[in-house]
């Protein structure tokens, strides 16, 4: 995976990461290394559900290792705040196979 100018212009942003078990974290980059290995403040796991909302779980400050990350979005804040969890359905993702 190659770290490019990319993750540098999202550091102090909100980003949204999907691991490769299929996890949705969100919070704000704080910095990343060479192998891609990132570190977010304010974080929370977004657990999606068919049977009921979105449940978010507070993680803090949180490090991910970079060979579990599938993919790093920058999060549209604005649009965020208006979607309402906890009536979102929406199965979980599944695992990342390689």
């Amino acid at each position: 995976m190659s770290t490019g100018p990319g993750l540098e212009s999202l550091v102090d942003q909100t980003i949204s990461v999907i691991t490769n078990d299929g996890r949705n974290i969100v919070g704000i980059l704080k910095g990343f290394d060479q192998a891609t290995n990132i570190i977010l403040d304010e974080s929370h796991e977004r657990v999606y559900s068919t049977k009921e909302g979105v449940q978010q779980l507070v993680l803090g400050l949180y490090i991910i290792r970079g060979d579990n990350i599938s993919i790093v979005g920058e999060l549209d804040e604005e649009l965020d705040s208006h979607l309402d969890l906890l009536n979102l359905r929406a199965h979980p993702l599944k695992p990342v196979i390689h």
